[in-house]
């Protein structure tokens, strides 16, 4: 038997303003676009969080739990759904309770903490789970990294933390002629099993469904069941990673992306060959075939699967390296406003939305960021943490001391008075 994982990435930024200027900084600390970050989330959780949701948490039901789905849910878009969009927090929490929903941790913010501090990564990983758990009622077992990135230090801190699993994008580099779908001990560790995504398989879906039904040929269930049936019978488990909004917003309703995934529980289960299992799941069942390692980070996104969507240019890196110079001062400051902004700011959107790739994976970034160009993004950006900068380096203002008050009167020194 080969186990599909499938598994989804749900995530909103929150975007900064881009009218936010030069002439803002040290007057006021308005960084982010609430505005257009509740009509986005708001049309998302329309389009795909609740009718996604109803559709795999019924899949569940009628199957009596054989179906299984893992989600991982940043604490941007929780915060995002406590204030703009209780609905698809409602959805979530109902796919949760069936039991056939694994929850896995990654970073609160969708940072690339892994990259820039490891004690902010951890703490990162510590508020998440902490979160899901006061959320959803269940502690995660499983962690993917922001973007899929894969290291040798990030599956380090997966494994010190108690996590039985890590996923990570199937590169060939990574993987060095094993199998994708194979699982794997990361180096180093003694305990996460690492689980890769058959980038094949799962962009057939993500990328390649509404170019089909174009073409008049849509991907049907059964047909991709078939596909995936023909695996290699030594096949442990097949990683099916996609970004949640892929369906009903990346690929719209019309495209029939939600009858798709409707109709795929029970058309895999149909090929007699075929399970479903959680992350964690996969971890306990299959044993491990070889050792993977990623001196070099690793992630799911462009031709590159680097960190080049988001460090590949001056304008990135030198965004990334002037928010975490910024960092201990935050921390030494004590303020939590602080830390919550700096926090927002360290979202790995807003040096993506900086990309100056072209052809294919440049259409990819324009299609995602809100701004019109890339040096646009860099400069809000670079403002916003100017001002932050400057607040953090403000020493705190010594109170002076409160006035005693006997009897309802305030007591004050009394003016000494000389002849």
């Amino acid at each position: 038997m080969t186990s599909v994982v499938l598994y989804f990435h749900v995530h909103q930024p929150f975007r900064l303003r881009r009218e936010y200027s030069f002439f803002d900084i040290a007057r006021n600390a308005r960084y982010f676009d609430e505005p257009l970050n509740e009509k986005i989330v708001r049309r998302v959780a329309e389009r795909s969080y609740v009718p996604t949701t109803n559709v795999l948490r019924r899949a569940v039901e009628r199957t009596d739990g054989r179906f299984r789905v893992a989600v991982s849910i940043t604490g941007t878009v929780l915060d995002q759904w406590e204030r703009w969009a209780p609905e698809a927090l409602d959805a979530f929490r109902a796919l949760v309770a069936t039991g056939g929903a694994e929850l896995v941790a990654e970073t609160s913010h969708h940072s690339l903490a892994s990259e820039g501090d490891e004690a902010e990564f951890r703490a990162q990983v510590a508020a998440h789970t902490a979160r899901l758990k006061r959320t959803f009622g269940v502690a995660p077992k499983s962690f993917r990294n922001t973007e899929l990135v894969f290291s040798d230090r990030a599956a380090r801190v997966a494994d010190d933390l108690g996590f039985s699993a890590i996923l990570a994008e199937g590169a060939k580099r990574l993987l060095r002629g094993r199998s994708t779908y194979s699982l794997h001990h990361a180096s180093g560790c003694d305990r996460v099993a690492v689980l890769t995504r058959s980038y094949k398989h799962s962009d057939d879906i993500a990328f390649r469904f509404a170019d089909r039904q174009r073409s008049g040929n849509p991907l049907t269930p059964a047909e991709f069941a078939g596909e995936l049936a023909a695996v290699p019978a030594r096949a442990q488990a097949i990683g099916l990673f996609m970004d949640f909004e892929t369906a009903g917003e990346h690929q719209h309703e019309s495209s029939g992306i939600l009858r798709f995934f409707d109709g795929l529980p029970e058309a895999i289960l149909a090929t007699g060959r075929l399970d479903f299992a959680t992350p964690s799941e996969a971890a306990a069942r299959y044993p491990r075939r070889g050792t993977v390692q990623a001196s070099r980070p690793v992630s799911w996104a462009d031709q590159e699967r680097d960190l080049s969507a988001w460090l590949g240019n001056d304008m990135q890196q030198t965004a990334h390296g002037a928010l975490y110079d910024l960092l201990p001062a935050v921390r030494a400051s004590g303020r939590a406003d602080l830390m919550r902004w700096w926090r927002r700011l360290s979202t790995s959107d807003h040096v993506y939305y900086m990309c100056t790739k072209h052809f294919s994976d440049g259409d990819v970034h324009k299609y995602f960021s809100p701004y019109d160009a890339p040096h646009t993004a860099f400069v809000a950006f670079m403002n916003a943490v100017e001002d932050l900068r400057r607040r953090a380096a403000v020493e705190p203002r010594r109170r002076r001391p409160s006035r005693r008050v006997r009897s309802g009167r305030a007591v004050v020194a009394r003016r000494r008075v000389t002849a």
